[in-house]
């Protein structure tokens, strides 16, 4: 049976972006089947982790200072290209998610525009914060912007990233990427994963299910 993983992810986070392109490998080797989900972190910090909003208003906090070196070296050692923090940086999501989530049916297509994303705002600075610009990178990808904006505003698709954020706070989560594994003894249990540090232990939950 195809292991399902699932990657709540919001384009906003750097370590989301480097957990994006790392865990892929992941999936191909075990042969896992993965869910891009789109939500909003900024919903899941509000409700459960408003902790980080103070930290980063001290730019001498020891802990987000070694995090930006360290993710320049995890940038290096994943071979992706980032020029983060851009001025841009930190980046109003919402109308990025809400495009996420007008793909979401297409899971393809998801991570065609979220690969091109993730790349629009980390390596060429471009502010996704602008409907203009996420139009501008659908249509670099074959995709037709102008509806893609379009659609990303009904409602249904608003009560989509609203029910998405608040499935993942329930399930657990406090920040973006949060992965989710069966677990390999329960089959009504699962873990939960962090961030692009916690990717062997996904590999490892992957492969504990596949064994059991």
């Amino acid at each position: 049976m195809t292991i399902k993983v699932e990657f709540y992810f919001d384009l906003s986070s750097p370590w989301t972006c480097l957990a994006f392109h790392n865990i892929q490998p992941i999936i191909k080797e075990t042969g896992a089947e993965i869910v891009w989900k789109p939500f909003l972190v900024g919903g899941v910090f509000n409700a459960v982790n408003q902790g980080v909003y103070a930290a980063r208003e001290n730019p001498d906090n020891r802990k987000f200072v070694h995090s930006f070196r360290v993710m320049e070296e995890w940038a290096a050692l994943a071979g992706v290209t980032m020029n983060f923090p851009s001025e841009h940086h930190p980046v109003k999501s919402v109308y990025a998610m809400r495009v996420c989530c007008a793909l979401e049916s297409d899971q393809a297509a998801l991570h065609r525009f979220a690969t091109a994303a993730f790349n629009a705002y980390y390596t060429d600075q471009r502010n996704l914060d602008d409907p203009a610009v996420l139009a501008a990178i659908a249509d670099e990808i074959g995709m037709d912007g102008k509806a893609l904006i379009a659609k990303a505003g009904e409602q249904e698709i608003k009560d989509r990233l609203r029910a998405n954020t608040e499935e993942a706070i329930a399930r657990g989560a406090y920040g973006s990427p949060s992965i989710f594994v069966p677990d390999s003894d329960d089959q009504n249990s699962e873990h939960m994963y962090f961030g692009n540090d916690q990717l062997p232990l996904v590999k490892r939950a992957i492969k504990l299910h596949s064994q059991s």
